[in-house]
């Protein structure tokens, strides 16, 4: 079985964040198709279909790979998905 690095997770939820942002701020097509990527391997990662399930999913794994002190460094605590 695999296990998914938190890290990477974290990384990828940023940069899915960003292309959204970007794209919502002015369409690009090569934002569009890095999103699209972006999503793809969200998706692969976590086990899902759906990017918005795939968001749910790295959540959950962050808030399970909290340190001891309760805080996830650069995120305040706050989930990621809605």
């Amino acid at each position: 079985m695999l296990v998914t690095d938190p890290k990477v997770v974290r990384q990828l939820l940023t940069r899915y964040a960003t292309l959204q942002i970007a794209q919502a701020e002015r369409h690009s097509p090569a934002a569009a198709r890095e999103l699209e990527d972006v999503s793809h391997r969200l998706c692969v990662m976590m086990g899902t279909t759906g990017v918005h399930d795939a968001i749910a999913q790295a959540d959950a794994l962050l808030v399970g790979a909290r340190p001891t002190n309760g805080r996830t460094p650069g995120e305040g605590g706050l989930p990621l998905a809605s």
